[in-house]
């Protein structure tokens, strides 16, 4: 049997996955031609942000399943994959403590303007301590949107490092843990000194932050997104950036052309290159979790965190 890597992971995963006797087929590029061609011949795949086009899943002969590499999962044509027989799965948690760590790590950043300061002192420039304002965390509310791993990891780390009060608000998850419910977003955002997008994009969820939640979130808050781009308006975001609703922002996630764009001509807007969950160890955990998932399907067995119910699935 093979398996086809859509894009580079850790070498544990790729070694478990031969030990099991399931060839690694390595894609030199995430292309939809290349992968569309190199998917024949194969009977799993694994994908990361490159997903998988419907084109690609049409191209296949042999596949049985797709599983991707983390939890993300909107770039997968699971549509087209239930249509050949072919299941889909993902691996959300096995990245989470990184994910909530960069979070963290991006807070602090943009309260204390860290990547200005940086930026500052490499050019010679000096007088930033005078010119900017800068804010401590600790005692203060933080709103997380979205009580999955990543978010439930945060409210943790807020509350045990910072002594922060930390306010939720997903209202499809009903054990938070010990924290107070926001009762509605407009509530929580009121409140919040800082903002942590965790939820999935959904039609519903798209443009979350938008002009009508800037315009009753608290002055001066700060809004960190490590989940999707597409839960922000951007445009929305950088009208509240220049007036001082938001004081400063720290974004993973992002369009590609955000960094080049009116978000970019703040230097209180911190962009990362989706870092979440690249640590060497949320790495490891994601991919040896993908193989075991690939393996569970290959068996015959379902695994735990199928996405779809495709009408056949080959034997």
């Amino acid at each position: 049997m093979r398996c086809l890597i859509v894009q580079p992971v850790h070498a544990d995963g790729l070694d478990l996955l031969s030990q099991a006797g399931v060839e690694p087929v390595l894609c030199p590029k995430p292309d939809t031609e290349i992968v569309a061609r190199m998917i024949v011949g194969c009977d799993a795949a694994i994908t990361r942000d490159a997903g998988l086009s419907g084109a690609a899943i049409e191209a296949s002969d042999c596949l049985r399943v797709i599983v991707v590499h983390g939890a993300g999962h909107d770039a997968v044509d699971k549509d087209a994959a239930s249509r050949k027989g072919v299941l889909v799965c993902n691996t959300p948690g096995a990245n989470a403590r990184s994910v909530s760590e960069l979070a963290l790590a991006l807070a602090l950043a943009a309260a204390r303007r860290i990547s200005a300061a940086d930026r500052s002192e490499r050019a010679g420039l000096h007088g930033l301590r005078e010119r900017e304002t800068f804010s401590e965390l600790s005692g203060k509310t933080a709103l997380i949107i979205g009580f999955g791993a990543t978010g439930a990891g945060l409210a943790h780390m807020l509350k045990a490092a910072l002594n922060m009060r930390v306010l939720v608000y997903s209202p499809r998850i009903s054990d938070l843990q010990g924290f107070e419910r926001a009762g509605s977003l407009g509530a929580g955002l009121s409140r919040a000194d800082l903002v942590s997008l965790h939820t999935p994009l959904r039609p519903e969820t798209r443009h979350l932050i938008g002009e009508e939640a800037l315009s009753v979130v608290k002055h001066g808050a700060i809004l960190v997104n490590t989940a999707r781009a597409g839960l922000v308006d951007e445009a929305a975001l950088a009208a509240a950036i220049e007036v001082g609703r938001i004081s400063a922002a720290g974004l993973d996630v992002y369009s590609d052309d955000a960094p080049r764009g009116p978000l970019a001509a703040s230097d209180r807007v911190i962009f990362t290159p989706h870092l979440g969950g690249a640590t060497e160890e949320a790495l490891r955990r994601v991919a040896v979790g993908s193989a075991r998932n690939v393996l569970t399907a290959l068996s015959g067995e379902r695994p735990a965190t199928a996405l779809n119910n495709p009408a056949e699935i080959a034997a």
